[in-house]
């Protein structure tokens, strides 16, 4: 074999690679081509991805909320607890200091 010969030999086996791998890759572009409907399909998911993510932030907005309303109420519940105590502790020390009064002047 000459170097003619050679070179032919070669470039045809570098040609028939080339065309092998040209039609591999057609095919391979053919069963993976996304078609219109799966397109549209992972457009609608998209959308219901985009509306649960807004219906989240809306409940986590809401829930926060709620939360500062009934931190809010807990407070004045606690203070009005609080007062409710001390003036119920000031009435058990007056009705005890009216008690002693009336002892003290019944037995005088």
């Amino acid at each position: 074999m000459n170097r003619t010969e050679f070179i032919i030999a070669t470039a045809i086996i570098l040609f028939v690679a080339f065309a092998l791998g040209w039609f591999s890759s057609c095919l391979v572009n053919r069963f993976n081509r996304v078609t219109k409907a799966e397109i549209g399909e992972l457009d609608k998911m998209a959308q219901a991805l985009h509306e649960a993510e807004e219906t989240r932030d809306q409940a986590i907005t809401y829930l926060q909320q709620r939360e500062a309303e009934i931190t809010n109420q807990l407070s004045q519940t606690e203070a009005e607890l609080r007062a409710a105590m001390d003036g119920l502790r000031e009435a058990r020390q007056e009705a005890e200091e009216l008690r002693s009064y009336i002892e003290r002047q019944n037995l005088a």
